[in-house]
């Protein structure tokens, strides 16, 4: 396999000639519109075509200290209508072969049980775009998949190295070459519309942290936050940080963020370290640009982003590579937005997103790959109290390399009565991995109750499970692990999975309904269409479900 590189792309920007934007097809599984960003929605098919635009792309530079691969070449230009109102496709001989531009791709590790380098670029644009992929010093290609699946994306083999595929909506995505998904290369294909464009004059800066594509500097966090002070005390409700491409390395390994402050990472920044929100309100950190943890040991508790003891706080469309510990992690804090976040991690204890006495997050279009839970809901831990509540994750990608994509209730108040999570939704979820091969900590969906917890309320609906390596589709038990719980769970009530499809072939294991025993009961789970490989499932024994004692109130229906 190839190595990383150190390199740079110079930023460009191009615009196809006339064109128009085609409505996005709905995705299968699909209901409401798709949330991009802050009042940005992907359309359906009922939606007007929106006429007179021209499709564009922006390509963001990698900057000289930017650890890269050169596994994969890839390139994107946008695609132009032939002048009459039909789409000219890849291929067509009236396109001449211009337009295209190098989208850097960056190295990331994945799967900390067999640590492998994987790939990643990531780009945005409007209308509609051609994706050209080239395999450098593989074998002949075969086959390529591009996933998740119910997006619809279709490869074409144009040579013996080389696929195209088209996009007219934004999408994460991850291309495989002959089934293989540990030396894949990820795609992020963001919208336009709704990046922070630098040129646009439309959001000054109250602070500048210049940037160079040559030389990597120091972010100096104590000096920008005196100026967020002074900038803040001329009496501006909010202080505007732009932060320009280029190599950043953030003095002492940690930027702590005041409040009432909106912070831009434009694409092609990369801050090497992590950002801290702590006892604070009124925080924004946006943006196309790169957190780059991978070079952290493994053991110094360093997470991505860190939000504690705050409220009001807005995470838009980073990119977290390899952070040793949480991608984002949250405690004691409320009224939390996470949307468009990607990451990669491949360490022990290397989780997504996860939360401890938290009310109401929600999560948004993100990309996790994780070698621990995707995303974890749980009440008290550490010096925070309390329960969790009001949380939504909605159109996201889940990928566990290890452990769950979805978890709750492990963590809680033992000391005391426990907590109570309540109103959790997960809705509208593609999942393109569980692999765990530990047995107490199995589950795509799991609700393991512990520390005296009661959790009720939970949904999981549309969601979409392509592989299983090791695992199983739920588990749904209040339990005593004795390797984190001092006392078993109190209670699970009021559960609800519909609309679930999963396709069989893994080591998959019969999915878990049970009660510790009869004082630490589940009751009223209910299973409305699920679906194995198109299948509907019209008995638990037909979704390889089992009930075991203490559960009473379990209903399956197709």
């Amino acid at each position: 396999m190839a190595g990383p590189l150190h390199g740079r792309l110079e930023y460009e920007e191009i615009r196809g000639a006339r064109s128009v934007v085609s409505s996005p097809r709905v995705l299968r599984g699909r209901g409401a519109p798709a949330r991009l960003c802050e009042g940005c929605y992907l359309m359906s098919e009922s939606s007007e075509t929106l006429n007179g635009t021209n499709p564009s792309v922006r390509v963001y530079p990698a900057p000289e200290g930017a650890v890269l691969r050169d596994e994969y070449a890839v390139r994107v230009r946008p695609l132009r209508d032939a002048g009459d109102g039909t789409r000219v496709d890849a291929g067509d001989g009236s396109v001449a072969d211009a337009g295209w531009r190098d989208v850097p791709v960056y190295r990331v590790k994945v799967n900390m049980h067999d640590v492998r380098e994987s790939s990643m670029c990531y780009f945005d644009f409007d209308g509609r775009v051609e994706v050209e992929v080239r395999v450098k010093g593989w074998y002949t290609m075969y086959r390529a998949d591009i996933r998740p699946l119910s997006l619809g994306v279709e490869p074409r083999l144009a040579e013996a190295n080389r696929l195209v595929f088209t996009l007219d909506k934004p999408a994460n995505l991850s291309v495989e070459i002959n089934r293989e998904r540990q030396h894949n290369l990820h795609v992020f294909a963001g919208s336009l519309r709704c990046a922070p464009d630098p040129e646009s004059g439309a959001e000054p800066a109250d602070v500048t942290v210049p940037g160079s594509l040559t030389r990597p500097s120091t972010l100096g966090c104590y000096e920008v936050n005196e100026r967020i002070e002074a900038a803040l005390d001329t009496g501006r409700p909010r202080a505007v940080v732009r932060i320009e491409p280029g190599y950043h390395y953030l003095a002492d390994g940690v930027w702590n963020i005041p409040s009432h402050t909106d912070v831009i990472i434009e694409g092609g920044a990369v801050l090497e370290g992590s950002l801290v929100i702590d006892h604070a309100e009124d925080v924004r950190v946006r943006g196309r640009g790169v957190l780059y943890l991978a070079d952290f040991k493994r053991f110094s508790g360093t997470s991505g982003v860190v939000v504690t003891f705050s409220k009001n706080v807005t995470l838009e469309d980073l990119i977290l590579i390899n952070p040793p510990h949480y991608t984002v992690f949250m405690g004691s804090s409320r009224d939390v937005t996470i949307s468009g976040v990607k990451t990669f991690s491949c360490e022990g204890w290397s989780d997504g997103i996860d939360m401890m006495a938290c009310a109401d997050v929600r999560i948004a279009d993100c990309f996790l790959r994780t070698s621990d839970d995707c995303i974890a809901v749980y009440g008290s831990r550490w010096q925070y109290r309390g329960g969790s509540s009001d949380v939504s994750v909605r159109d996201c990608t889940l990928w566990a390399d290890v452990a769950h994509p979805m978890m709750i209730g492990t963590h809680g108040d033992h000391e005391h009565d426990g907590d109570v999570l309540e109103r959790l939704r997960f809705e509208n979820i593609d999942v393109l991995e569980h692999n765990e091969y530990q047995s107490g900590y199995l589950g795509v969906m799991a609700i393991n109750a512990g520390d005296k917890n009661t959790v009720r309320d939970v949904l999981w609906r549309s969601i979409r499970i392509e592989r299983i390596s090791r695992g199983r589709v739920f588990d749904i038990e209040t339990k005593w692990n004795t390797d984190y719980n001092p006392a078993p769970g109190r209670l699970i009530e009021n559960v609800r999975i519909e609309d679930v499809d999963v396709a069989t072939g893994g080591d998959e294991e019969p999915s878990l309904i049970g009660g510790y025993d009869a004082e630490h009961p589940v009751r009223g789970v209910t299973i409305r269409g699920m679906r194995r490989d198109g299948h509907a499932c019209g008995s638990l024994a037909e979704a390889n479900a089992q009930v075991l004692a203490n559960a009473e109130g379990v209903e399956l229906s197709r």
